[in-house]
C-alpha cells in the first residue's frame, strides 16, 4: 500500500492536479484589479516548474523508443 502512494503514476497525478490548480489560481489573478505581476510571474514559472516535471515523468513511464 505504501509503495503504492509513491508510484510514479500516483505522482504523475498529483503533478497534473498542482498544475490545473496554479491555472485556476493564474486565472483567478489575472481577473483581479490591479494585477499583482510578480506573483502572476512567480506562479506562472512554479506551473512551467510542474509541466517540465509532468513531461520527464509522462516520458519515464512511456518511452517512445524502445529500451
Amino acid at each position: 500500500m505504501d509503495a503504492n502512494l509513491h508510484s510514479p503514476g500516483r505522482q504523475l497525478i498529483e503533478l497534473r492536479m498542482a498544475h490545473a490548480e496554479l491555472d485556476a489560481a493564474i486565472d483567478r489573478l489575472a481577473d483581479t484589479s490591479p494585477v499583482d505581476e510578480l506573483m502572476l510571474r512567480r506562479l506562472k514559472k512554479r506551473r512551467l516548474v510542474l509541466r517540465d516535471q509532468v513531461a520527464r515523468l509522462e516520458l519515464a513511464l512511456d518511452p517512445k523508443e524502445p529500451a
